[in-house]
């Protein structure tokens, strides 16, 4: 099982930029399919973004596509989250997930969860 450890939450401006960071040990990184979550306060976990075991494969939630963009770096054993133009609506705690097989933005396959880092955007 996969551990993982989110860094590079804050606090920013709207229109500004965050990079977050997740380190990973216990595991093949390279054997797993990574992706962000993210949830706001009083609303449920949503997906944000996966990336392949390769990297070469990504997918976004309609909402951040265009100014998020994740990335993957298997011989560090890390995975980004590059956030610009910030909006409020971004204000959340966002959580690195693993999983085994394919892509996907269901919440409930995957299997290892960091404990997330808060990012909150003011207006």
């Amino acid at each position: 099982q996969v551990q993982l450890v989110e860094s590079g939450g804050g606090l920013v401006q709207a229109g500004g930029s965050l990079r977050l960071s997740c380190a990973a040990s216990g595991g093949t990184f390279s054997s797993y399919v990574m992706g962000w979550f993210r949830q706001a306060r009083g609303k449920e976990r949503e997906f944000v973004a996966t990336i392949g075991r390769s990297g070469r494969y990504t997918y976004y939630t309609d909402s951040v596509k265009g100014r998020f963009t994740i990335s993957r770096d298997n011989a560090k054993n890390m995975v980004y989250l590059q956030m610009n133009s910030l909006k409020p609506e971004d204000t959340a705690v966002y959580y690195c997930a693993a999983k085994y097989s394919g892509t996907s933005s269901r919440e409930g396959e995957y299997g290892s969860w960091g404990q997330g880092t808060q990012v909150t955007v003011s207006s």
